[in-house]
């Protein structure tokens, strides 16, 4: 029982960590939310649940779930128009083939370990199973989209210790308002540029001009190469060359946005693809082995599960009108990266493997050489 306590109070706790824009690491043009995260988007929630213990031997764990309501209401019967992209397929998305074939999203999305996509998505199932009574009793069935990193370097990943319930007790912890960064939830056990990575998160809100809409972001980092670090424009990497893990592997980046701009799947499959530009921004390569992908959704059309007209009533942005998203999704998507790095806590996990934290003073000391912060 006090275990499990422990799991669930380790959701509702943020991190005190700076952030990009508190230290005067400014990326971009567009201003944030008031929140600088992807819970800007009016409905969106996220919850953690970590699997953790205080081993650090063979059996240590240090992986979790982490869970993103996508809006507010009744999925199932009022779906979302949603778009992908995937920029390296090695990795695994259930569910991701049917957002790619219908261009809608009707469940929760998920993060977690490579080894724990099946348990989580099974929570999912049993969650809206248990909300909608008729599913797989003469209405469709479906497919919970849940995402994956590898997390083995620092978590006993053949443990298979993350379970059903937790990807459930995820889910009733998801909360509007601030989200916790670095290691929490599925970000326990993530490397980024031989950092400690995890979850990140920041947004956008358009001018009034520009339509004034919001994109929020969220990623689970657990890429990239020491030596292509970039921060502001500034190669850190390069110059922070110490502190590197002993266990180097690739990785993988997932990366969540949301929207309540009244985009269709084709425009959101096109968002998507500039996130990545974002993540590009700070070193990412995308290497043989790295697993990177994007979902993006908007929130601002809800479709019904049976329609009963034949022609749908929906508002869509026209593409003269994308730049500027596509500008603000580019900038999140890079500031939430930092996130993660800025929000990373040195980690001793299995095997003894030590992954270590970002040294922010010295950072800070590269970026104001470089002229890269707003002093």
């Amino acid at each position: 029982m006090k275990a499990l306590l422990t799991l669930v109070l380790a959701c509702s706790s943020v991190s005190a960590a700076p952030r990009a824009r508190d230290l005067g690491i400014l990326l971009g043009s567009h201003a944030p939310g008031p929140l600088d995260a992807i819970t800007d988007v009016a409905g969106v929630r996220v919850g953690h649940v970590d699997v953790v213990d205080a081993s650090t031997g063979p059996h240590a764990l240090r992986t979790g779930v982490t869970m993103v309501v996508p809006a507010d209401g009744d999925l199932w019967n009022g779906k979302l128009y949603a778009g992908s992209f995937v920029l390296n397929g090695n990795g695994e998305a259930a569910g991701l083939m049917w957002v790619v074939e219908s261009g809608i999203l009707e469940t929760p999305v998920a993060l977690t370990n490579t080894l724990s996509v099946g348990a989580v998505q099974e929570g999912l199932v049993r969650h809206m199973l248990a909300a909608h009574p008729k599913i797989g009793a003469g209405d469709d069935t479906l497919t919970p989209v849940v995402f994956e990193c590898d997390d083995s370097s620092l978590s006993d990943i053949r443990a298979l210790a993350v379970r059903p319930e937790h990807a459930l007790q995820a889910l009733d912890a998801a909360k509007a308002g601030p989200v916790r960064e670095g290691p929490a939830g599925a970000g326990n056990g993530m490397t980024s540029y031989e950092f400690k990575g995890g979850i990140g998160t920041a947004s956008r809100v358009l001018s009034k001009e520009e339509g004034g809409w919001t994109v929020g972001v969220l990623v689970n980092a657990n890429h990239g190469a020491r030596e292509t670090l970039r921060i502001a424009g500034a190669e850190v990497g390069r110059e922070l060359t110490d502190l590197k893990p002993a266990l180097k592997q690739d990785g993988s980046i997932v990366v969540l946005v949301a929207t309540d701009a009244p985009l269709e799947s084709r425009q959101l499959s096109r968002l998507a693809k500039r996130a990545m530009l974002g993540v590009a921004r700070t070193g990412a390569v995308a290497y043989h082995g790295s697993g990177d992908v994007a979902l993006a959704w908007s929130t601002a059309n809800r479709l019904p599960h049976y329609p009963k007209a034949a022609v749908l009533d929906v508002k869509v942005l026209s593409d003269f009108h994308l730049d500027p998203l596509f500008e603000a999704v580019a900038e999140a998507a890079e500031e939430a990266v930092v996130n993660v790095l800025l929000a990373g806590k040195t980690t001793v996990g299995r095997e003894g493997n030590t992954v270590y934290a970002l040294p922010v003073d010295r950072l800070m000391g590269l970026l104001k050489r470089h002229k890269a912060v707003k002093e």
